[in-house]
């Protein structure tokens, strides 16, 4: 186990070794003053004492322990400038820490250089120390030093059609990016067309860049992803786009590279890591932030009802007092557009039932998220529990799926049923996918003169269900899969119902 360093004297060097000196970890401490080192070899058993000047690299360099930090703390600020100046030469890889004491002294920057974490006296607790100690403070201070590392602008992009959840969380970054010295650029492909994203966006006055495939890149000096980690899945960037740093808590299905690499699925929402960034930088966080971070927490939880952990509910906490309510209120009541009426209605006509499975699709849609919305909505159908819905626009099948109460992963089922034809991914009970028309033939399908959505529909649909009675070992077809009119209805009314050998997926 990796050993803390704590280099000083005087007053709070004592109390430092005081607080450290718990046994959970290594003790080491450099001093030329002999009573700070006798009372930690009386108070602290197999701490490490060592006598000397900590300002002298020729000291520091004696030390054969390997390091996990070193804290500089002396009552003189120059002192601890002048120790972080030798730490940073003997070991430049290791967390450095410093005490910055008086708030008007000539060694700020001296300091503020060459640590990467201050402590000032506000912040000077066990908590505060401690926590810059902590694996949320060793992520902060990968993620400086690729700040550091990278060139202005920074691009940081969202999956296509970002959700609020990825909206704020690239907010937040770009927040961080700013502390660090860096300009950043909240980029994404596709399009917004959820009227709460629009209404989110809008009224939080969030800047955003709309990239189109095939846009000349060069003038980025680095890359982020965030809610996604790959390039090329789920972005439209090149594959093979070099990526600095990956933030996001869905599960990867592939390696992911970066330089700093954050992946935590047992999180309900990446906003949840960003608060926690936001957090160990000991910023204030600003009211449009903290209003963006809450929203995209609330949603990718479903309202803490969706995969949602004890560390997204304190996130929520620590943002709640900042937050604008009743901005969040007016972003959660916008007006919906005539078209996602038309694809929300069209969808729910069109659909076909499979015990409790819904399958459904909309051609030529205008507004790929209300697939999102109708898919919500199905699942309201009693004795549902799964639903997929899918729009074609410009070629391009979008598929969206829900799940409730099934022994299913909804993200993996969509993964194993078109991963070989399009992409696809997302959570244990809501994901989605993207398949190319021209992606059929390459997987043996022979076309045909039937209209597009016919076709469409038929694959779709047998992928999906074949995925379903594999993992289910039964039947859940509803024979020929035909669509059955509502008995004494007008059949331009175009109202379906579950034909009898689909009610349920035992027959």
């Amino acid at each position: 186990m990796r050993a803390r360093l704590v280099a000083g004297s005087g007053t709070l060097a004592y109390e430092l070794v005081e607080r450290l000196g718990d046994g959970s970890r290594p003790l080491v401490v450099v001093s030329d003053e002999e009573r700070l080192l006798e009372t930690t070899t009386e108070n602290v058993p197999g701490a490490t004492v060592r006598h000397g000047d900590p300002t002298e690299p020729d000291t520091l360099e004696a030390i054969e322990t390997e390091l996990e930090s070193v804290l500089a703390f002396a009552d003189d600020p120059s002192t601890t400038a002048e120790i972080l100046r030798a730490a940073a030469d003997i070991f430049p890889e290791t967390l450095r820490i410093g005490y910055l004491g008086a708030e008007n002294t000539n060694a700020r920057a001296t300091i503020e250089r060459y640590a990467d974490r201050v402590i000032d006296r506000s912040t000077a607790t066990r908590e505060a120390i401690t926590n810059r100690l902590s694996e949320a403070g060793s992520r902060l201070r990968s993620l400086r030093h690729v700040f550091t590392d990278i060139d202005d602008p920074l691009a940081i992009v969202m999956h296509d059609n970002p959700d609020p959840d990825a909206i704020a969380s690239a907010l937040a970054l770009a927040r961080l990016a700013n502390l660090a010295g860096r300009t950043a650029e909240l980029c994404y492909y596709g399009s917004i067309t959820h009227q709460e994203n629009r209404a989110f966006v809008n009224l939080l006055d969030i800047e955003l860049r709309n990239l189109d495939a095939g846009d000349d890149l060069s003038e980025f000096g680095g890359f982020a992803l965030v809610d996604h980690s790959r390039p090329g899945v789920n972005d439209q960037l090149p594959i093979e786009t070099p990526i600095d740093i990956v933030i996001d808590h869905h599960p990867p299905r592939e390696p992911v590279e970066a330089a700093h690499v954050d992946l935590r699925s047992d999180v309900g929402a990446t906003s949840t890591l960003l608060v926690e960034y936001l957090q160990q930088s000991a910023v204030q966080i600003d009211e449009t932030v903290a209003t963006a971070l809450l929203f995209g927490i609330r949603i990718d939880t479903d309202e803490f009802r969706r995969e949602a952990c004890q560390t997204d509910f304190e996130a929520a906490a620590a943002l709640l007092p900042v937050a604008n309510l009743g901005t969040l209120q007016r972003i959660e009541n916008p007006s919906m557009s005539p078209e996602t009426f038309e694809t929300i209605g069209c969808a729910i006509r069109n659909r076909t039932r499979h015990g409790p499975v819904v399958i459904t699709g909309v051609d030529d849609i205008q507004n790929r998220d209300a697939l999102a919305q109708a898919a919500d909505r199905l699942l309201n159908i009693e004795d549902v529990t799964t639903t997929l819905v899918y729009g074609i626009e410009d070629g391009t099948i979008h598929v969206s799926a829900r799940t409730r109460g099934a022994d299913l992963d909804i993200g993996e089922a969509l993964r194993d049923a078109f991963g070989p034809i399009g992409s696809a991914g997302g959570h244990a009970d809501m994901a989605g996918a993207q398949i190319e028309a021209g992606s059929f033939e390459a997987d043996g399908f022979e076309a045909d003169d039937r209209p597009l959505v016919e076709i469409v529909d038929e694959i779709v649909t047998d992928r999906f269900l074949d995925v379903l009675q594999a993992r289910w070992n039964r039947p859940i077809r509803a024979g020929t899969g035909e669509q059955y009119h509502v008995e004494g209805e007008p059949e331009d009314r175009d109202v379906f119902v579950t034909p009898p050998d689909a009610e349920s997926i035992d027959d």
